[in-house]
């Protein structure tokens, strides 16, 4: 895997690179750059892997702060956040990712043909830690036989299908394979509430009420409560509170804002209910959680 790693990273920096998403000739591959401390994560209206080149990075989700170095990915999924933040900078002083976006019918396609036996270990978390750990590298092999591809007109469309289907199942396989899974089905059970999902992702700072939203996408709102709680875990504005919260953990402790600008900037118009939500959340008041969270990394 670091030898694949390495060709890979030759490859991009044989790249003129402009911040943010580069195109390649392959319209699901992009490679990401920056020099910002703040990432912008793919948009989730499709699943998509994220996978760390030079750099690592972090992800605020409402489970936790999810760190990735050099060659590990994150997979989209429900909870995934729209923004990142840079841990660390390459020795060029950047970071490097690639995304790779997948459509529904490619991941279903993969899915379909994998045996029962297989879908029922990744689904039950029993597939052997070394066939995991295994898969795991074999992303990064993966991603490096596309680009040898990239260059040859005749073979790139084919051969990078085929590369594709590679690298779902090996995602299938790894560690995020049970998760994964999971998201997809529940993208093809109820893509209207993906979609809602991704909208309040990007609109979560400002005040909505379940009416406006039900009228939006023309349900009910019996049936937007039902739907959105079966297919996310959580009701709408619950949805919008923990992304609230998680941002605000974010600010505090990668920004350095203090309690006041962090609330008012996610949307908080009362520091006393902001502070209430925030312990019942993740079990300290916001102060004393981001200052806890400054040593720990520290140590």
């Amino acid at each position: 895997m670091q030898n694949s790693l390495k060709k890979i990273m030759a490859f991009v920096r044989s790249m003129e690179l402009l911040d943010g998403y580069n195109a390649t000739p392959l319209s699901y591959l992009s490679v990401y750059r920056t020099e910002s401390k703040i990432l912008q994560m793919p948009p989730d209206n499709m699943p998509y892997l994220f996978v760390v080149l030079d750099g690592s990075m972090h992800l605020y989700t409402p489970s936790g702060i999810l760190d990735y170095v050099a060659g590990q990915y994150s997979v989209s999924s429900i909870d995934t956040p729209s923004k990142g933040n840079v841990l660390a900078f390459s020795e060029n002083q950047d970071f490097c990712a690639f995304s790779i976006s997948f459509n529904l019918n490619e991941v279903h396609e993969v899915m379909m043909e994998i045996d029962g036996g297989l879908a029922k270990q990744i689904l039950d978390d029993a597939v052997p830690a070394k066939i995991m750990e295994q898969a795991d590298k074999s992303v990064i092999d993966s991603i490096h036989s596309l680009l040898s591809n990239l260059d040859n007109t005749i073979q790139r469309d084919f051969m990078g299908r085929h590369i594709k289907r590679e690298i779902i199942f090996q995602i299938l396989c790894g560690p995020s394979g049970k998760h994964f899974l999971q998201s997809i089905v529940q993208i093809q059970q109820s893509g209207e509430i993906y979609e809602l999902n991704s909208w309040i992702k990007e609109n979560y700072r400002k005040p909505f009420s379940v009416e406006e939203l039900a009228e939006k996408w023309n349900m009910s709102i019996p049936t937007l409560h039902q739907k959105f709680k079966s297919v996310v875990g959580m009701g709408l504005l619950q949805c919008q509170k923990r992304l609230r919260l998680t941002e605000a953990k974010r600010l505090m402790l990668d920004e350095n804002k203090n309690v006041t600008e962090a609330a008012l900037e996610v949307g908080y118009e009362s520091i006393s209910q902001f502070n209430r939500e925030y312990k019942r959340m993740f079990g300290k008041p916001p102060k004393e959680d981001a200052q806890w969270l400054r040593e720990s990394v520290k140590k």
